[in-house]
């Protein structure tokens, strides 16, 4: 039988547990997700729900690989960034299974891992990567041996921001496909802040114009949520797409990988195609199913790291919820 890795998310709202061989084929993906009943996210109850299901995820992605724990060679989990309360969660569940099974444990940057997947399964070599999901947003491409950030939110994630919007306007968690299908109903675009400073983008003044809209007097009267919707898209995206156009300008890629959980915005992929095309670069944009948060790319990444590095101590798995993802090495690059 083929080395095989477990790969284990534990980031932010999704336990995730991923199967898969040294060639990177996948043999199980078993994601449990936490959807708050309202409000965000709360991680004291995030790691309850993983506490108390991260052994019937193990057991699934096992059953569905259709192969025993004992088969497994090698422990990748989420060590950075993310909620503290809830890396600690994958980080013990790791540790716990590295020591009884008596195999390597590796600790994986869940913003390195995104694009690890996306070159993967879109056979991509050297990408720009965008990549966009509820915690983070950066524009970032391999130099100088890391995967250096061109681009960044210096407030809001995207992904936060347009579901923060969603929760205001009385929509259920996740908004993100909520509010791209209220957009497509309209194409009456209300003026927002546009921000872009530098190769940074900065969300928070539009959500917050965005949200007056909706407590407006003329809401109802000259414009309604879907308007709203529309505009809140158009311009969130537009500032994407003119930093990344400007990475890909300085970087000369010939490869754009869109990844995270709002790569799967059809609008977004549209606006990044087109951007691509300008400069003659291949667009690509992770499988829906590996664009969020995944245990796959987690055990992909890890797989990656042992075979150039070898696996970590125990003393080196400490989770480290601010680490960024220019500061990680990556030696299988080189």
């Amino acid at each position: 039988m083929k080395k095989l890795c477990l790969g284990i998310e534990s980031t932010a709202h999704t336990f995730s547990v991923g199967i898969l061989d040294f060639d990177g084929d996948i043999y199980s993906l078993i994601n449990d997700i936490y959807i708050p009943e309202e409000g965000g996210l709360h991680p004291g109850l995030v790691r309850e729900q993983h506490l108390t299901n991260f052994m019937g995820a193990i057991e699934n992605a096992l059953n569905e690989a259709k192969i025993s724990i004992k088969n497994i060679n090698l422990i990748a989990f989420s060590q950075s960034p993310g909620l503290g309360p809830v890396l600690k969660i994958g980080a013990w569940v790791a540790r716990m299974l590295s020591q009884i099974l008596e195999i390597p444990i590796v600790g994986v940057n869940h913003c390195v891992a995104h694009i690890e997947i996306g070159r993967k399964m879109c056979n991509l070599t050297d990408p720009l990567s965008l990549y966009v999901s509820g915690g983070n947003t950066i524009v970032s491409a391999f130099e100088s041996e890391r995967y250096q950030i061109f681009g960044e939110t210096l407030d809001l994630a995207i992904g936060n921001m347009i579901d923060t919007f969603a929760r205001d306007a009385g929509l259920q968690h996740p908004g993100g496909p909520k509010i791209e299908k209220l957009a497509r109903k309209s194409n009456n675009y209300i003026p927002l802040p546009y921000i872009v400073k530098g190769m940074d983008l900065s969300y928070s003044g539009l959500y917050t114009a965005a949200r007056y809209l909706l407590e407006s007097e003329d809401f109802s009267k000259k414009y309604n949520l879907n308007d709203v919707a529309f505009s809140l898209q158009e311009t969130a995206f537009g500032m994407l797409s003119e930093v990344t156009e400007r990475a890909l300008a300085h970087t000369e890629k010939k490869e754009v990988l869109l990844t995270g959980g709002v790569a799967a915005n059809k609008r977004l992929q549209q606006m990044i195609e087109y951007i691509s095309k300008e400069h003659d670069a291949k667009f690509a944009v992770v499988p829906l199913k590996y664009a969020g948060d995944n245990g796959a790319m987690i055990g992909w990444t890890g797989i990656l790291r042992y075979k150039t590095e070898g696996g970590h101590n125990i003393s080196e798995t400490i989770i480290k919820p601010k680490e960024r993802m220019d500061q990680i090495t990556i030696p299988w690059r080189l």
